[in-house]
């Protein structure tokens, strides 16, 4: 038995696309779950899916994939869902990122 699998790696495609869609979904919904909250807890945020889609081969653009995964331009997410950081908020982000580093 190959123990270096990744269980998830043997997730059907059709699966995960459907869980990543129904994640994004959600966090569409739920614009009261500020990124910079999404960043001090967990270390990512929409912007970190926007980026990862692009990784995995989006042909947009930064913006476009912002877009897609805000469900609106990134210029009216901030203007209309986007809280001001408070000092707090941006300490937890800060310190959440460093769990993120892999040396």
């Amino acid at each position: 038995m190959d123990t270096n699998t990744d269980p998830l790696d043997a997730l059907p495609d059709a699966v995960a696309a459907e869980a990543f869609r129904r994640l994004v979904r959600h966090l569409q919904h739920r614009h009261d779950a500020q990124n910079i909250d999404l960043m001090g807890l967990s270390g990512f945020c929409r912007n970190c899916l926007a980026d990862w889609i692009r990784d995995a081969g989006f042909e947009g653009d930064k913006l476009a994939a912002r877009e897609l995964i805000h469900g609106m331009p990134q210029e009216e997410w901030k203007a209309t869902r986007q809280t001001p950081a408070t000092d707090e908020q941006l300490a937890r982000m800060e310190a959440s990122i460093a769990k993120n580093r892999v040396d």
